[in-house]
């Protein structure tokens, strides 16, 4: 590839970008498009306290145990997991393609008394500045890029030393094709239609080969279910359609 063509590359999806601009005002509704990650976040956010707590060796049960830590949030959307890192004491840089939700999530954060580095930025243009991160959230991201290979390398090459980076994704199955694209989306209405092209989700062991070919090893991986007797999501043993991954700088 040439320098050219390297500087041109993107991972940027424009019917992505606009297909989650439009939505940018319902971010913060618990009860609005966004729900179901509402309702998935608690799983997120004990998973990713727990990876990075054995990774950096801090009490997961402070109440900023990772002070001192800078975290890259890619495509942040409105916020929903900047905002709790930045509680969690990690200096947080939270970036996404579409303006129309970093405006949301600066104001929301803003309203918190929350200081946290919003940017109307994409992977490539962050690690194209040098910059580097302890821990990298990946959440709900890489399914909708267009550039899978090259969304991840670029992802994988701002992780510092000893740093990390936390998935979170669909598998490409036909179980998470039933469940969360006909099931989520057209049925039970839980995502405008359209929200998914399972023709874009990604299998753990494809991941696994995206790490290794970036010098990460995978530490964990974990599925994430849906319970509907008590309307929560879990982490499972079940990977065949949401799954959540820990990655760690060999």
């Amino acid at each position: 590839m040439t320098a050219k063509a390297k500087a041109s590359a993107t991972t940027i999806d424009p019917a992505e970008i606009e297909r989650f601009a439009a939505r940018a005002a319902e971010w913060w509704d618990p009860k609005g498009k966004f729900a179901p990650l509402h309702k998935l976040n608690p799983v997120r956010l004990a998973y990713i306290r727990e990876c990075a707590a054995a990774r950096f060796d801090r009490d997961a049960k402070a109440l900023r145990p990772f002070a001192g830590l800078r975290l890259l949030d890619i495509g942040c959307g409105g916020g929903l997991l900047s905002e709790p890192m930045a509680r969690m004491g990690f200096d947080v840089v939270a970036a996404d393609a579409a303006e129309a939700n970093v405006k949301t999530a600066m104001a929301h954060a803003a309203d918190q008394g929350l200081d946290i580095d919003f940017r109307v930025s994409t992977a490539e243009e962050i690690a194209s500045a040098g910059e580097s991160f302890d821990v990298i959230l990946n959440m709900e991201v890489i399914e909708h890029v267009s550039d899978v290979d090259l969304f991840f390398r670029t992802c994988a090459s701002m992780i510092r030393p000893g740093g990390m980076m936390m998935m979170a994704t669909l598998n490409r199955t036909m179980k998470a094709y039933a469940l969360a694209v006909i099931g989520a989306e057209y049925v039970l209405g839980w995502l405008p239609r359209g929200t998914h092209d399972w023709r874009r989700f990604i299998t753990p062991a494809e991941m696994r080969r995206l790490a290794g070919e970036n010098g990460l090893k995978v530490k964990d991986l974990c599925g994430v279910s849906y319970f509907p007797l008590g309307d929560e999501w879990h982490r499972t043993a079940d990977t065949g359609v949401n799954y959540m991954m820990c990655l760690e700088r060999i």
